[in-house]
């Protein structure tokens, strides 16, 4: 894959806990084209929240609508929480696997997309 690289990732949770160092194991990372664009994913099977960078919606130009269930993130930040209000369906690719999948979107710079687990 070629092109300038766009980062994606997901969260480990919104609740501040202990480190465990098995979920480390549980973190893969790879790329993927989100509208023909090339991203940087990051899969972490210890979450349960998928989440996209509020600054590769905004370069993408991708629609958002209103989370349905506003929440806040306290650990994603050290500026303080974050609100998490917005949502986007991107179509997310890699080689044969193409599908949308529906992203929280926050201020993040680690990653354009973190997935979690089922």
């Amino acid at each position: 894959m070629e092109g300038d690289l766009l980062m994606i990732g997901r969260f480990l949770g919104s609740q501040l806990q202990t480190l465990d160092q098995s979920q480390r194991d549980n973190i893969f990372h790879t790329r993927c084209y989100i509208d023909g664009k090339l991203c940087s994913l990051t899969v972490d099977s210890g979450s349960c929240t998928n989440v996209a960078s509020s600054r590769m919606v905004s370069k993408l130009n991708l629609e958002t609508k209103p989370h349905p269930m506003s929440y806040k993130l306290q650990w994603l930040s050290e500026d303080g929480e974050l609100i998490v209000n917005k949502q986007v369906k991107e179509c997310l690719s890699m080689r044969q696997y193409t599908n949308k999948v529906l992203c929280d979107v926050v201020q993040m710079e680690t990653s354009h997309v973190l997935l979690g687990g089922p």
